[in-house]
């Protein structure tokens, strides 16, 4: 609708119980670093200290006008690059490197036109530190804030045949952005749930300003395969859905609010995960089911993302 203005559960299964619980344990209380994680935000679960965690991901995001209109639409490719290290076993660091592929396709005076920017986009830093844990047999809680800074990496002045190009067509945002969350994690032997409060707050560059954006979001994985443990299970399929609650302020040109954006957007995303000892893989379909938006703002469309994380 639109409105404008990890584990796996144990069984007493001949005599592969023991071994069962014994791996089971191993994976929740950390014996393998690698763990289970949502895949539209971060998770609590740590990095273990002297170890490096790397995550590569595309995300194919689309978004346009309401379907009476359809006069702009907008597609964006985007590759990251992450890199996390673990300084103690609560304190972990973070760099996150995108690159950018941006298409826009509008009308203009009766005439159809594409127009587009790729590049390095805006690189983020940020620092996390588990402030709470509560570990027991079979399952594991964390409570971690974090804090960071977006830097402004990426171009803000590119320009095509038809003059400078808009603002969310730049690869960067020319501008020093910080945020702030916290995420708990909740991890048994059969699930794990995630959830996440965040704000980051947009500066201006350029006398544009983008609008400060706040979000709050819920993960819940469930193991699918193996049902029944053994003592050589080489990984878990995990099942999982996602809600997102994303806000964003009215940018602003030179003081003045652009009444065409900003707006609340409401996704759900079912995806699947598979997790072994030092690697995961996993996708997810991010589809909006509520807008929100002022004026003629850009709808969010359908979002995938698919990644790959390794711990070493």
């Amino acid at each position: 609708m639109s409105a404008r203005s990890s584990g796996p559960r144990l069984r007493r299964v001949s005599g592969r119980w023991v071994a069962g619980v014994g791996a089971a344990l191993g994976w929740v209380a950390g014996a393998a670093p690698s763990l289970g994680a949502p895949n539209t935000f971060e998770t609590a679960l740590p990095v273990a200290e002297g170890e490096h965690v790397a995550r590569v991901q595309g995300v194919l995001e689309t978004s346009g006008d309401d379907p009476g209109t359809a006069d702009r639409d907008m597609t964006v490719w985007t590759t990251e690059a992450a890199v996390g290290y673990g300084f103690t076993r609560d304190f972990a660091f973070f760099g996150v490197v995108p690159y950018v592929d941006k298409r826009l396709e509008e009308t203009a005076s009766g005439v159809r036109r594409a127009r587009g920017a790729r590049g390095l986009g805006d690189v983020r830093l940020f620092g996390r530190h588990t402030v709470w844990r509560d570990d027991a047999p079979g399952r594991t809680v964390r409570a971690a804030p974090y804090l960071g800074l977006e830097l402004p990496t990426g171009s803000n002045d590119k320009s095509d045949g038809f003059g400078r190009l808009p603002a969310d067509v730049q690869p960067g945002s020319g501008s020093w952005d910080p945020f702030a969350g916290v995420v708990v994690t909740y991890q048994t032997l059969d699930f794990q749930i995630d959830a996440q409060a965040a704000y980051e707050v947009k500066t201006r560059a350029d006398g544009f300003e983008f609008g400060d954006v706040a979000r709050l979001d819920g993960s819940l994985q469930y193991r699918l395969w193996p049902r029944v443990l053994g003592a050589g299970t080489p990984g878990f399929l995990y099942g999982l859905i996602e809600a997102n609650l994303i806000h964003r302020d009215k940018n602003r040109d030179r003081g003045r609010a652009d009444p065409d954006s900003g707006g609340t957007t409401v996704f759900l995303a079912p995806g699947l995960q598979y997790v072994t000892k030092r690697w995961i893989a996993k996708g997810v379909v991010q589809i909006p089911v509520a807008h929100t938006l002022n004026g003629n703002a850009l709808e969010a469309g359908v979002i995938a993302r698919v990644g790959v994380r390794a711990n070493f």
